[in-house]
């Protein structure tokens, strides 16, 4: 940062700075809480979904103890197909949104394979949107994070430094013109003395 000029010129263009700052501040302000209340419901979203996917392992672990002991290949009944999404914009952030999943089922023969099978294919099914909801809500967090500290720095830098030297800068100018004024005043009156004296010798 250049030397400061102490003159007005330079007081006029500080008073300008300090009011676009001061008008920075509540927008970001308020930037700042919409991030907050989204990332808040982000988290609770996040919540809801590993509850959901503990309900389904809990309820996959009731309905189908046989599962444990069984060698059959059932890895492959369910099969993510398309996430069909859409992007929403909250104070300039790109946030993706799930409308819908489509899962394929594959298809097997109903007498080759115990009944049980038709439970755990469900099950799978909810399972596998729930793991794709939760990850498309975890780069949701991840996108209110990072815009979240941008936010608090960019804040903090026109509240605890620019705003504070701004100010600061304008009394530094403000003094120095009034002791060039008064010292005006000082030399004018001396000389107005000076030039008396003179007159009267």
């Amino acid at each position: 940062m250049g030397k400061l000029a102490l003159n007005k010129s330079t007081l006029n263009h500080e008073n300008q700075r300090l009011k676009s700052f001061r008008q920075f501040v509540p927008a970001l302000d308020l930037k700042r809480k919409q991030i907050l209340a989204a990332r808040l419901k982000s988290r609770r979203a996040l919540a809801d979904f590993e509850m959901h996917m503990q309900q389904v392992n809990e309820a996959v672990a009731v309905q189908l103890p046989m599962l444990a002991g069984t060698s059959l290949d059932l890895g492959s009944l369910v099969q993510l197909r398309r996430v069909h999404q859409r992007t929403d914009n909250l104070v300039g952030i790109e946030l993706p949104v799930v409308e819908r999943v489509e899962i394929d089922s594959r298809q097997y023969s109903r007498l080759a394979l115990p009944q049980w099978v038709d439970i755990l294919a469900d099950r799978l099914r909810q399972m596998l949107e729930l793991k794709v909801r939760h990850e498309v809500e975890l780069l949701r967090l991840e996108r209110l994070e990072s815009a979240l500290q941008k936010t608090t720095q960019r804040l903090n830098l026109f509240d605890k430094v620019l705003i504070p030297r701004t100010e600061a800068n304008i009394r530094r100018i403000r003094i120095a013109l009034s002791d060039a004024e008064r010292a005006g005043v000082v030399r004018a009156k001396i000389a107005k003395n000076k030039r008396a004296r003179m007159a009267m010798s």
